[in-house]
Parts: C-alpha cells; sequence; structure tokens
C-alpha cells in the first residue's frame, strides 16, 4: 500500500459544471479523507464562506480538525479602469485546501504558495 498524502488538482473545466454546493461537497469529502485539493480555479467568496460555514459544522463529529486553506486572488477584471468603475472581479485564481491537522500555510506571496504538508 502506498504511503504518503494524496493532493488532487482539480481543473476549471471540471468544476465549471457543478454548482456551489456540488463543488463544496466534493472538497470536503476528498478533504475528510486527507486529500489535499488545488483549485485550478478557486472558489468565489460566497462558495468560500459556504465552505467554512460547513467545516465549522462538521469539526467535532467524527475527529474532523477542519480545513486549512489559502488563495490567491484574480488578476481578471482589475485594471484601473475596472477599479474606478466599480467592475473589480472578486473570484480567485488558485485555491489550495487540505485538512488542518495535515496541511500549515507557511507564506503568501505574489508568485507562490509554500506549505508544509504531514502525513499524519
Amino acid at each position: 500500500m502506498l504511503q504518503g498524502v494524496q493532493i488532487d488538482l482539480i481543473s476549471q473545466e471540471s468544476l465549471e459544471n457543478m454548482t456551489s454546493m456540488e463543488k463544496i461537497h466534493l472538497i470536503l469529502d476528498k478533504v475528510r479523507q486527507g486529500t489535499i485539493v488545488i483549485l485550478e480555479k478557486g472558489l468565489e467568496p460566497d462558495e468560500q464562506s459556504k465552505l467554512i460555514e460547513m467545516t465549522m459544522k462538521e469539526i467535532l463529529p467524527d475527529d474532523f480538525n477542519g480545513i486549512e486553506m489559502e488563495t490567491y486572488p484574480s488578476h481578471e477584471g482589475n485594471s484601473f479602469l475596472s477599479r474606478l468603475i466599480g467592475k473589480q472581479s472578486a473570484s480567485s485564481r488558485l485555491t489550495v485546501i487540505g485538512p488542518a491537522n495535515q496541511l500549515k500555510m507557511i507564506k503568501k506571496d505574489k508568485d507562490q504558495i509554500s506549505a508544509w504538508i504531514s502525513t499524519r
């Protein structure tokens, strides 16, 4: 049997046809199994809020420790003119999500997210 940490890279295309709740359930199911999830195109702010809300409801049962999440904001539509007229994009371009007891974000800058991953 393989030992280590499973990392699932989920493409933008595979998430496009899912509802918000389908995305959230997919992520929570994978993270509860100990999988680190990387979304090519991150969640919308309301989806992130709902993911956190659902996670908080599930923390105590089944020894689930919650999630660790880090996101890069999108640069699409964030030009000076877009910000001036109030059309700033709120979506994210990459999100890393994992079990809180296995994934610790070390740092994030404009080009890199650094994380420490334990095997439990």
